[in-house]
């Protein structure tokens, strides 16, 4: 085949100039510098009357001399440098449509591009014209492949009577190495092909033999470019089962829980070339680990609430083994009307593949200071959970929580200790085309926290639901996007439940336009989060060019005294927004006014601003 392609190019050249055959043009101006003669392209025309619309279309959008005017680049060299590669780039064009005997002819001011000699370039180039016919659309006659196995399915278009695109062999033999290889023939290669093209007939016969070989086992993974993580660790990551049949599925597998680790820019997993004697074949890790530490930090405003400060700092291989360190800090309140300054710091550790390649440990440590309306707490706490990811879309996770808080809070304050022991059990379900810029999918987390309380903590149960899902109406310029949230918490009076585990609505994560958290309960002696929770939000997102994007948006909170009922309350906003797209996500730009307000909202505020980074869900 590609003997014939390198035949079939110089030939079309000579036909090209011995018919002077025209089924497209493309013609180029030329503007002369006073300092150098440079083209200029004025004008670009491409011409095929005898030719489908679409071929057409594809032709121009492909051409390399049209490419090179749309860059700006005019000078002689860049110009007969693209004339004489362009034979090759519109021949391969041409042949993934179906057309065999096309005849192509590149004129720079009348001479063909391919008899100009590479040493002795124009200096000046005034025309360029491009003249391009077809010739007639080729299809499959004989149209085989084998042997295949029994579950192998070729694409639809290679069959007899169909349009003979080079596309269509290439993806058709894949497919067919592909089902061999499924089967653990991990060497499944084409031994010989015949394509001939019978032009009388303007059919195209392929007949493609393959050599599907042994069945193999998985043999050793070979790390390599792994300088700083252990090779036993980039192993158990991987878990790729050695001993057991290849498996091109699995290899897909490991690579991307290496991936997940966040140690390497690039993973790569390459079958080897030979088999070892003992019927196993072995799998070289190319790896290039990402830099060690990582620095980051973000801010968010939100008019009620103050600015929110966050900075991290992260160690990617902290004991050579893909573990990672993440410490974090947080200010939040500068600035608030309704609250002080409050202050977070958290550690988070990561082991990767512990019992199991898909499972991590997560170890992490917090304190944390809050300045709330309701109250004032200090609060520190340890944990230890599993994450296990059962696939690519759903993760699920159980561990322990032992937490303190020290909180004064109702009216007059009293200072009262909560201590709990927790056993959150959770899940998170993710099909999102895009985390932080959905446009289609949808998202579903919920946690279920059974815990013993201590001290001046009742035992109880927390349970929390988080739902969102994205659509497209007909395009993703435009996108709908929908948000869910309850929580209940079970057992434990209000009083004599943590503080910081109570429900409140109103700001960013929940109702735009109210004040942060100005949604509670009237719990006697004074105001409470409540014990029952839900909020919607819906969205419009337009994207009105390539990085803006405008946002329409109606939010509600409910808060209740009890589980399921008791004093309540519920209030909504509305609002429109602003989107810019950055290489890390949407900056995020919201101005939203109260439609309901709540009895206990004191604000006199009519708008609230919010800025910050990625959609607001």
């Amino acid at each position: 085949m590609a003997e014939s392609y390198r035949n079939r190019q110089r030939r079309t050249a000579r036909g090209a100039l011995r018919s002077g055959a025209v089924a497209a043009v493309l013609v180029v101006g030329l503007t002369t510098f006073p300092f150098q003669p440079l083209g200029a392209f004025d004008t670009l025309e491409f011409r095929a009357p005898g030719a489908p619309a679409d071929l057409r279309e594809t032709l121009e959008r492909n051409s390399l001399l049209g490419g090179l005017r749309e860059e700006g680049r005019v000078e002689p060299l860049d110009v007969m440098a693209a004339a004489r590669a362009e034979y090759g780039r519109l021949i391969g064009l041409l042949y993934e449509q179906g057309y065999y005997a096309p005849q192509i002819s590149v004129q720079l001011d009348g001479r063909e591009a391919a008899g100009i000699p590479s040493l002795r370039p124009p200096r000046n180039i005034g025309q360029v014209v491009v003249t391009v016919d077809p010739g007639p659309r080729f299809q499959f006659g004989r149209a085989e492949i084998s042997p295949l196995t029994p579950e192998t399915t070729l694409p639809e278009g290679f069959a007899t009577g169909e349009p003979a695109r080079s596309t269509l062999i290439r993806d058709a033999t894949q497919f067919a190495v592909d089902g061999w290889r499924a089967r653990g023939h991990a060497l499944a290669e084409p031994s010989a092909q015949q394509v001939t093209a019978v032009h009388p007939a303007r059919r195209l016969d392929v007949a493609v033999q393959l050599s599907p070989g042994p069945q193999l086992r998985f043999g050793a993974l070979l790390p390599q470019g792994a300088e700083r993580t252990r090779p036993e660790r980039v192993r158990a990551i991987a878990g790729l089962p050695v001993g057991e049949i290849h498996d091109p599925e699995a290899i897909a597998r490991a690579e991307a829980r290496l991936r997940r680790t966040g140690t390497f820019n690039s993973v790569a997993l390459r079958t080897a070339d030979a088999a070892n004697p003992d019927g196993t074949i072995d799998i070289d890790a190319l790896l290039e680990e990402a830099p060690l530490r990582r620095l980051g930090v973000g801010a968010e405003l939100d008019t009620e609430a103050g600015v929110r400060l966050t900075g991290f700092w992260l160690h990617r291989n902290l004991l050579r083994g893909a573990e990672r360190l993440r410490l974090e800090a947080a200010i939040e309140g500068i600035g608030a009307r309704s609250r002080g300054i409050g202050f977070t710091v958290d550690g988070r550790f990561t082991r990767p593949a512990t019992f199991t390649p898909d499972t991590d440990l997560e170890l992490g440590a917090r304190a944390s200071t809050l300045d709330e309306r309701d109250y004032e707490a200090e609060a520190v706490q340890a944990e230890l959970r599993l994450v296990h990811r059962f696939s690519d879309q759903l993760t699920g996770n159980a561990g322990v929580i032992l937490r303190y808080e020290r909180a004064r809070f109702g009216t007059p304050r009293v200072t009262r200790n909560f201590a709990t022991m927790a056993l959150p059990v959770g899940f998170e379900r993710d099909t999102r085309d895009v985390a932080l810029n959905a446009t289609r999918g949808t998202y579903l987390a919920g946690e279920i926290k059974p815990y013993l309380g201590f001290s001046g903590a009742d035992h109880g149960m927390r349970l929390t639901v988080d739902a969102r899902a994205y659509t497209g109406l007909g395009t993703d310029r435009v996108v709908l996007a929908g948000r869910a949230q309850v929580g209940a918490i079970l057992g434990s009076g209000i009083d004599r439940t943590p503080r910081d585990f109570l429900f409140y609505s109103g700001g960013g994560g929940t109702v735009r336009g109210l004040p942060y958290e100005s949604l509670g309960i009237d719990a006697g002696a004074g105001r409470s989060g409540g014990r029952g929770f839900a909020a919607i939000s819906g969205e419009v997102r337009a994207r009105m060019t390539d990085s803006i994007a405008a946002v329409a948006f109606a939010d509600a909170g409910y808060v209740a005294e009890r589980a399921f009922g008791g004093r309540s309350g519920w209030h909504a906003g509305a609002g429109v927004g602003l989107r810019y797209e950055t290489p890390i996500g949407p900056l995020r730009l919201d101005l939203a006014t109260p439609i309901r307000r709540s009895s206990g909202d004191v604000s006199s505020r009519r708008f609230q601003l919010y800025l910050g980074i990625g959609q607001a869900f």
